[in-house]
């Protein structure tokens, strides 16, 4: 009865999202409780409290392009949308990860990209970002932000672990479409139907 509610769950999940979760289909066949413990990271991964929206957001993206510049980032990318991040915060964001040049960011959406790779880089540079960030949005605004990196890294290194990872694709965001900065070489751009 378990493995069909999960499923389900997963059949679900998939066309909410038009995301593939053959990985996790995998994990399930292996073992039940293998799955129910990787469904523990849905609770990590969706933590947003005190940090703006956008903030959030601005760390998961840059964390997981780090990890992953196909369906994941999409993914990723989908959920800011649907949670009401401005498709053009995010194109902002991922045209700054990719050139390194923040400026087209807002003070705070920047704060978010800059303090994800200093973390996911162990720079010293996190240690004043964690105390501004600790600042302008409390304890809880901080676990917000450092959930959002790190589980946005556990997702596709699984999947690349499992044999599931992708190539790299071009990102669609609401319908413009944009090179992940980690792409050498990205598929083509859906053609207009």
């Amino acid at each position: 009865m378990l493995t069909w509610i999960i499923r389900n769950r997963i059949r679900a999940f998939e066309k909410a999202y038009n995301y593939d979760m053959s990985y996790a289909r995998l994990v399930l066949q292996a073992d039940t409780s293998a799955m129910l413990a990787l469904s523990k990271v849905t609770a990590l991964s969706s933590y947003r409290k005190d940090v703006p929206r956008e903030v959030y957001y601005a760390a998961k993206v840059e964390s997981t392009l780090a990890a992953d510049c196909g369906p994941c980032a999409q993914l990723v990318i989908t959920m800011a949308l649907r949670d009401g991040v401005a498709a053009t915060t995010l194109a902002a964001v991922v045209e700054a990860i990719r050139s390194g040049n923040d400026q087209g960011l807002s003070a705070e959406v920047a704060l978010g990209v800059r303090f994800a790779k200093a973390v996911r880089t162990h720079s010293p540079a996190a240690d004043a970002m964690r105390d501004t960030i600790v600042n302008k949005w409390g304890p809880r605004g901080l676990v917000s932000l450092a959930f959002a990196i790190t589980a946005a890294q556990i997702y596709p290194t699984l999947k690349y672990a499992l044999g599931h990872g992708h190539a790299c694709q071009r990102l669609d965001i609401a319908g413009t479409f944009v090179v992940p900065p980690t792409a050498a070489h990205v598929a083509p751009a859906p053609s207009a139907a």
